[in-house]
Parts: C-alpha cells; structure tokens; sequence
C-alpha cells in the first residue's frame, strides 16, 4: 500500500494511491478507514508523507562510501540526527542558505516506523516498521568540514521525504539510485549496506525511543556530490518510489 499526505485545496489529509483503470487516484484515510476518492494522483499535491518528530541519521554505512573518503569500516552504525523542520515533501525546493559554497545531496533509503519501538530485537525490529520512502540527505558541506553538524544537516528543506510510504516494498535488497539533472550520480542496492535495517533499529532503540512517524535514514552510497540552484535531483529506490526535488537559493536574510 502506497500511504501518502496530500492537499486536494482543503488542507492537508492522509491517503493511499490506488490503481484504476484510469491511472492513479488518492483515496483518503479516515479514523473509520478509506473515504472517498480526493482526486487524481496528478492533480493532488503531495506532501512529505509523514511529520516525524526524531529523525535518525546512519553514516558510513556503505563500502563505497568509505573508500571514496578512506576511512575505516565503523564497528556499529555512526549516528547523528537532523531537525524535525527539515522536512520537505516531493516537488519542493531544497534551499541552499546563503553562504553555503558547497551543497551536497545523498540519496538514502528511509524506514518509517509504525509502533513505538524501544530495545528492539534485530529478529522482531521490522515489526515496528510501517514502511519505506525515499530520502535525501543534504548537506551543507562548509559546515560539515568546521564540525557544525547540526548546521550541515539540519537546515529548512534538508530533509526531502516521499513520494509515499510504502507499506508493501517486497523483500529486499533495494536498488538505489540518485540522479541529478537526469546523470546517475548515485547507484548501489541495500544489500550492500555495513548495517542492515533491522540492525540499525536496534541500534537505535537501545537510545532513543521511536514513535509511529519517527524517520530512520539508513545512510548513502558512494558518488555524493554537489548540487546548485537550478539544478533537479531524484532519488529512485526499486519497490519503493521515487522522489524529485529541485533547488534553488534561499533569500539572504534581510538585516535588521
């Protein structure tokens, strides 16, 4: 199933796609389950397909990745976090704040988590899993390099998320690929990755306690780069979706 958060002009409602004879529609969720249909797919607006309240970041979780940067395969996920207001939906710019030299994009596979998770076990974590989306990591890489990683990663729109939530993606591995302009930036599969999902669940909760909407990013492969106003960037996950969004420069802040 395909869950999506939509506006069809009445604010914002919860969803899933549905496949008809003619295309795509929205049919949106109630509390006493599917209502009536909000409109074509193509005609809704998407928006990120769920509000969480922690995300949680795995970094260097691909060999390629390490030996682009040369650095030593990690022991246990490396974690950092990044700001609930980070969050953007599919088809909305990634702002690069003024200042910012360098830009970069890394498109992730993303785990979305549907019942509070606490001390999980790697056997049962994918039972606290509602599904999978697709995510970029962007990044202000000037402020990564100086250790400001909570500038670097947490700034409004870095955070894309969608184009759905899919509850159904079929076993894994995942392919993954990351283009920008239409050029393949970015391809490998989950299979691939140090730590898998349920290793990292676990990880995660012997921390932080998860809730239903919380976003796990899982981490991304070689080949991250810069990207500039103008430019379109699209994370493409098999089984899962894919997610585009453009960028451009965010306004200097006026002075006071």
């Amino acid at each position: 199933m395909r869950l999506v958060r939509y506006d069809s002009g009445h604010g914002p409602r919860t969803g899933r796609v549905e496949t008809t004879g003619e295309g795509d529609v929205v049919r949106e969720l109630g509390p006493s389950g599917p209502g009536a249909v909000a409109g074509r797919l193509a005609e809704v607006v998407l928006l990120a397909p769920c509000d969480p309240r922690t995300i949680v970041c795995v970094g260097s979780n691909y060999p390629c990745q390490l030996a682009e940067k040369e650095r030593p395969r990690p022991e246990r996920p490396a974690l950092f976090l990044k700001a609930p207001n980070a969050v953007v939906g599919p088809g909305e710019p990634v702002l690069r704040p003024a200042g910012v030299e360098r830009l970069e994009y890394e498109g992730e596979l993303a785990v979305v988590i549907g019942r509070r998770a606490r001390d999980l076990d790697e056997r049962t974590a994918w039972s606290h899993v509602l599904g999978l989306t697709c995510a970029n990591d962007v990044t202000a890489h000037d402020y990564r390099a100086d250790g400001q990683w909570a500038r670097a990663k947490s700034a409004d729109t870095f955070c894309p998320l969608g184009p759905w939530i899919e509850t159904e993606p079929g076993a894994g591995p995942w392919g993954l690929r990351t283009t920008l302009n239409g050029r393949t930036v970015q391809e490998s599969d989950t299979g691939a990755m140090i730590f898998d999902v349920a290793r990292i669940l676990a990880h995660v909760t012997r921390w932080i306690t998860l809730q239903p909407g919380d976003v796990v990013l899982t981490g991304s492969p070689g080949g991250v780069g810069p990207m500039t106003a103008g430019d379109r960037v699209t994370v493409e996950i098999d089984g899962v979706g894919t997610l585009e969004n453009p960028v451009a420069d965010r306004p200097a802040p006026v002075p006071h």
